[in-house]
């Protein structure tokens, strides 16, 4: 006459501790963060691809991505090209991405950027936990993760001289553009001027910087006479960036999407 007692008993225990565990597993899901905020204004450095570790630096490069709130758009690299586009989140940790121009340098190892394009093209949603954010589709693995990293001041980061050592856009050969001398540019902020050298004339140029956000006035210089079109390709490349974004000593100068001025600091 006992036993169904204690099974009653039994029943009971097991149906609480079942109810505890869904309470964990819904405590641990809600500690996911999925809102915009919880990936905008970061900077997310790559760790992860397919399951697999990324290293440190790919082509001496920071693998990363960055999502700008204001203009809904990603910048990225997986090591060698800057990449970008825009995204588009409709709640509920969703996320579509759609990728725009990128430039075309070639480097000793494209296995990750490749990887990272191909899985942009299919991740559909996103967790951040623990300042981790993965990227999904559908309730696979993560396709990629990526750690927030500590940017620091950016705009303190830019101060120095830094040489140009890419420019996109002109069929002529970077060496055969500038076959003496590199173009450079020295920023002194907070003063709101940068000066350098265009690889035959010095300059001078207002620049206006807001978080990742540049803008470069028209550059006033001397006068020598140039040969060839490094100097106004340089003068012309500058006048069309409006971001910026710095990886170790490399600075990218970027035109929407597309970083179309690579220096290194000097």
């Amino acid at each position: 006459m006992k036993q169904p007692y204690y099974l009653i008993l039994g029943l009971a225990f097991l149906c609480s501790a079942c109810g505890n565990t869904k309470k964990a597993t819904q405590s641990n899901e809600t500690s996911s963060v999925m809102t915009p905020t919880s990936i905008t204004g970061k900077k997310w450095k790559l760790i992860e691809l397919n399951g697999q570790p990324v290293a440190d630096r790919i082509n001496n490069k920071e693998p990363f991505i960055e999502f700008n709130d204001t203009d809904k758009r990603y910048t990225a690299s997986g090591g060698c090209n800057g990449l970008g586009g825009t995204y588009t989140l409709t709640g509920k940790g969703r996320i579509a991405f759609s990728q725009g121009m990128s430039t075309m340098m070639a480097c000793e190892n494209m296995t990750i950027e490749h990887q990272l394009n191909e899985i942009l093209g299919q991740a559909d949603n996103f967790t951040v936990n623990n300042n981790i954010l993965s990227l999904n589709k559908a309730r696979m693995a993560p396709l990629a993760k990526f750690r927030a990293i500590d940017k620091g001041n950016a705009t303190s980061q830019l101060n120095g001289t830094w040489e140009v050592d890419y420019i996109s856009g002109p069929r002529i050969a970077f060496d055969g553009l500038y076959p003496n001398k590199k173009p450079t540019i020295i920023f002194n902020l907070p003063d709101s001027v940068a000066t350098g050298n265009s690889s035959c004339n010095n300059f001078r140029s207002s620049v206006k910087i807001n978080g990742n956000n540049i803008k470069f006035g028209m550059p006033a210089s001397t006068r020598m006479a140039c040969p060839g079109a490094g100097e106004s390709t340089f003068f012309k490349t500058l006048e069309s960036i409006n971001k910026f974004d710095i990886s170790g000593n490399t600075l990218n100068l970027i035109m929407g999407d597309i970083a179309v001025m690579r220096l290194q600091r000097k």
